[in-house]
């Protein structure tokens, strides 16, 4: 892997991707500003309520359908990186969860930028959105949901180990398929519970019932029981990629990040 530029999986495909998210981000870069400036400069009347039955333009598809594979292509290849502090990837999940991470770190940079619009059209040219703060909603609403998953892929959910660290090896292991098995059963009584009416939600695509009426109730709803039933794949992902560990003892100096400490240290002396 090492061969190609610090791949984690991509392996020789990681230029052809990087090429791709270029152009694809290019792309939607040119046809966003351009939108932008025929709405606020030429009074084109195009905004995100559009968006929302983009077969009705075809420059709105186009910006949709480029705008997406810019999205999925760069969270393909920033996922082929690993962070200072992330492990390396051992489960046959993690790169599916690695790449919804970097999803959800891209879609809290749209958050900005579509807060930075909002604020530049309203104080400056004097023409607010209706659809601002919904979008901002709707996007945080699977940044969050996104978020669980990559904490599970991680290890770095909730975990008290004072008593876990008593435990001889054969008890840990217990442990650990005593919470996966309790994982799973959320799941399945959360996706058994909700099904029908996230189905109902789906199939009659409800809306939030504002000005803008973005379909938030259609798409969160479905997508809560589909992220948990990710997040409970990982964490069987997690029990076999940790089985035959070597046994963990944890204290509170684990949580210091001596990198992170040595960067801070760096920045104040400059």
């Amino acid at each position: 892997m090492a061969d190609h530029g610090g791949s984690v999986w991509l392996g020789p495909l990681r230029q052809p991707m990087r090429k791709l998210m270029v152009f694809s981000t290019v792309m939607t870069a040119i046809l966003v500003i351009g939108l932008m400036i025929a709405n606020l400069f030429f009074g084109a009347g195009i905004d995100l309520k559009q968006f929302l039955s983009p077969s009705e333009s075809a420059v709105i598809s186009l910006t949709m359908i480029a705008g997406a594979i810019a999205l999925l292509t760069a969270s393909i290849y920033l996922s082929d990186s690993r962070g200072m502090i992330e492990p390396e990837p051992a489960g046959f999940f993690d790169i599916v969860s690695l790449v919804c991470s970097r999803l959800a770190m891209l879609a809290t940079a749209i958050i900005v930028l579509v807060m930075f619009y909002e604020v530049v059209a309203r104080y400056i040219f004097i023409r607010p959105t209706l659809w601002a703060n919904e979008l901002s909603l709707w996007i945080a609403g699977f940044v969050f949901l996104l978020a669980g998953l990559y904490a599970m892929q991680q290890r770095s959910h909730i975990r008290i180990y004072v008593v876990y660290d008593l435990f001889p090896r054969w008890l840990q292991k217990l442990s650990d398929i005593l919470t996966v098995v309790l994982v799973w059963a959320f799941s399945f009584v959360l996706i058994w519970g909700g099904y029908n009416e996230s189905r109902d939600k789906l199939l009659r695509w409800e809306t939030f019932g504002t000005a803008w009426d973005p379909p938030i109730p259609a798409t969160i709803k479905p997508a809560i029981l589909f992220i948990v039933l990710l997040v409970a794949i990982q964490a069987l992902s997690n029990l076999i990629a940790d089985w035959n560990k070597l046994p963990e003892h944890h204290s509170p100096i684990d949580e210091i990040d001596q990198r992170e400490i040595e960067i801070i240290r760096k920045s104040i002396e400059d």
